[in-house]
């Protein structure tokens, strides 16, 4: 595999661990629960390890936008179906907005390695 292809990998992982991370941070109840406040320290760390991994052949801004904005339509995935939170209007529409950025940040823009 490619170095390029490795990082996206990588970066793959990354946002997944954080999502799950941002998951057991609602588990530890304010830090309250002592195993998964660990599982999360540990999936954030492996989230951030797995980052500065990625920007060795990706771009920092583009591998940070994509970590941040799939992250957070991930983790706002799963307030929704796994601790029943709502989304509003504007909560929706600004999650597309974000999902669109990704989008085109990555089918236009020459910053992105591919």
């Amino acid at each position: 595999m490619s170095p390029t292809t490795i990082a996206y990998v990588y970066l793959a992982i990354a946002i997944i661990c954080e999502v799950v991370g941002t998951t057991f941070l609602v588990k530890s109840e304010q830090f309250t629960r002592l195993v998964p406040t660990l599982i999360m320290g540990v999936l954030y760390a492996i989230s951030f390890y797995l980052l500065t991994q990625t920007i060795k052949a990706i771009p920092l801004g583009i591998a940070y936008a994509l970590w941040g904005g799939l992250g957070i339509v991930l983790t706002s995935l799963v307030g929704v179906f796994f601790f029943k939170q709502s989304l509003d209007t504007a909560a929706v529409v600004g999650i597309a907005m974000i999902v669109g950025g990704v989008v085109v940040m990555n089918l236009l823009s020459n910053s992105v390695v591919h």
